[in-house]
């Protein structure tokens, strides 16, 4: 039987309450893992930071971040850049970037620029598929959670792009190397990150192109649509946790500036709810998209979905629970992959 929405708020609010504290203890910044709002790539020892945040530390988060960036106009170095931790002199333009994480990664590779290192969740094997073909061969400068502060030195980069979320405790170190830039915590508020890293670059011109060639793809999606538009839930499989996904998240911002809606019990700005196997229920919605993480018998995939109440939601009894890439869909947090999750969309919801 489906929880009273009421009662499904106050679960989640809860939940949400306790995730917050336990941020605050692990990072001492208040920050948002779960490579924030897009995650990192959930079970490693990223997640160990892997927090569900309540809607005020997500908007704080982003009135921060709109105020990031630089007053130089463009090709105007040398520039002062202000971003998490402070400000930062550049004196010329950067050729050499490395990049501490999969949303400076899109961002960087967006904007036609190559990084001469990379920083990988823990788990994971490199460069992301949908990157691959641009992003060059970086190299590797350790993991996300466990940086190589020799190999980043060893590069010589004129430019580091990094999340005080990730490594507050290394940027003093990572300065001496080489100018150091950092937003808020990785991939939440995705845009404002984005503009944050291609003022670092001179590409802001460049960057806002692309914001708006996003916007226009996805309000055409939307409108594609129609105006009876079918409920989505973002479904997620990791090891030792289920989650829906939600307002704050990355793939959320793409729903909401697509226009399509949420369930109720799924429309608060966090950016996910755990649920266990027995209470599958409250996935149900029109569509759902289910991404996962990790080697599936690592997760409670198969008692989730052997659920009579998973078998009995109509979208699985109608074939409209499909599942979708993670690394996009999940892991993307930037402008590359959200505009693969609109291509996606479009074949499900727009035929």
């Amino acid at each position: 039987m489906s929880l009273p929405s009421s009662s499904l708020r106050r679960r989640a609010a809860a939940a949400v309450s306790l995730a917050a504290a336990a941020a605050l203890a692990l990072t001492g910044c208040g920050g948002q893992g779960e490579k924030a709002a897009g995650d990192t790539k959930a079970g490693s020892g990223g997640d160990k930071k892997a927090v569900a945040q309540g809607g005020k530390e997500f908007a704080d988060a982003a009135a921060k971040t709109a105020a990031f960036g630089t007053t130089a106009p463009a090709g105007r170095f040398p520039r002062t850049v202000t971003h998490a931790m402070g400000t930062t002199e550049l004196k010329a333009a950067p050729k050499r970037v490395v990049v501490l994480d999969v949303g400076e990664l899109d961002n960087v590779v967006s904007l036609g620029m190559q990084p001469v290192g990379y920083a990988p969740s823990e788990g994971d094997e490199g460069i992301p598929d949908y990157l691959k073909k641009d992003a060059g061969e970086p190299k590797s400068v350790g993991t996300i959670n466990n940086l190589n502060l020799e190999a980043i030195n060893a590069l010589k980069p004129d430019l580091i792009l990094g999340s005080q979320l990730r490594a507050a405790d290394k940027y003093d170190a990572l300065s001496k190397i080489a100018p150091t830039v950092f937003s808020i915590r990785p991939g939440f508020p995705w845009k404002e990150n984005y503009l944050l890293n291609a003022a670092a670059l001179d590409k802001t011109a460049e960057a806002k192109a692309k914001l708006a060639a996003y916007q226009a793809k996805a309000a055409k999606l939307g409108a594609d649509i129609g105006e009876t538009k079918p409920t989505v839930t973002m479904l997620r499989y990791m090891p030792g946790k289920t989650r829906l996904y939600a307002g704050a998240s990355f793939i959320g911002t793409i729903l909401k500036d697509s226009g399509i809606p949420r369930p109720q019990n799924q429309q608060a700005e966090d950016l996910a709810v755990e649920i266990s196997p027995e209470r599958m229920d409250e996935a149900a919605a029109d569509w759902i998209f289910t991404g996962v993480y990790g080697p599936k018998d690592k997760t409670k995939r198969d008692s989730a979905e052997g659920n009579p109440l998973w078998k009995g939601l109509d979208a699985v009894k109608q074939g409209r629970a499909k599942d979708v890439p993670d690394e996009t869909w999940y892991l993307g947090l930037g402008v590359t992959a959200a505009d693969k999750v609109l291509d996606d969309l479009r074949g499900f919801l727009a035929r």
